[in-house]
């Protein structure tokens, strides 16, 4: 008789040992499985609230029949400009097709296609390729510039005119190393809205004999027969 109420005695040691260990398991799994779900509740509330990312990292989208773009002059003598339309970046440092002077991309304006890009040295280079550059530019075409280090000593009047028949109004101004870009179009009816220029002023300079990179994004409206 004793040896059987040590036998359950034990039976019921063992069980209630299994029952403690199973309930704390349990407890433990819930709370791992509930600090799983809260997380992934948050992860993808994260998510949801994460900022749309439009082409070329332009602030929103643009509407159809219209092409994105963002561009930026080059930093001091340092860091080269870039150019970016509808997500592809055209003339960059990275790509290695910039220089001193005046960079300059060409796109399709009805389908958005590069068809070329081109830098001219107006500082130690002729202004005389840069002439004869643009007047082979076809009608439709979207011309995107910008400067790098400096983009207007060996300017003259018969190439500011024919880059203020693209749709450029500061070009008449452009000045030693100031910063300034441009998109406009080869048959442009009017001024370009897509403009920014920033003077070369001592006293107002980020870097020294330089002013600040100039930036500037916004959609292009596409060519239409």
């Amino acid at each position: 008789l004793t040896g059987a109420a040590k036998l359950v005695v034990v039976i019921a040691i063992f069980l209630l040992t299994f029952y403690v260990i199973s309930q704390v398991f349990e407890i433990k799994m819930d709370a791992n499985l509930g600090h799983i779900f809260a997380r992934s509740a948050l992860d993808a509330a994260a998510r949801s609230t994460k900022p749309p990312r439009y082409k070329c990292g332009i602030s929103k989208a643009c509407p159809e029949k219209h092409f994105a773009f963002k561009m930026s002059s080059g930093a001091a003598n340092v860091v080269g400009p870039k150019i970016c339309v509808e997500d592809n970046v055209l003339m960059s440092g990275v790509k290695n097709n910039v220089g001193r002077g005046i960079n300059m991309a060409l796109v399709n304006g009805k389908t958005g296609e590069l068809l070329d890009t081109k830098f001219f040295d107006m500082w130690g280079g002729d202004v005389a390729p840069l002439i004869e550059f643009l007047k082979t530019i076809q009608d439709g075409t979207i011309v995107l510039m910008a400067t790098y280090d400096d983009g207007a000593t060996k300017l003259n009047e018969e190439a500011r005119r024919l880059i203020a028949e693209l749709g450029s109004t500061s070009i008449t101004n452009l000045g030693f190393r100031d910063n300034w870009v441009f998109c406009g179009g080869k048959g442009i009816k009017t001024k370009s809205p897509f403009e920014q220029h920033i003077k070369n002023n001592k006293d107002t300079n980020k870097y020294e004999g330089w002013p600040e990179v100039v930036e500037m994004e916004g959609c292009i409206p596409q060519k239409q027969d």
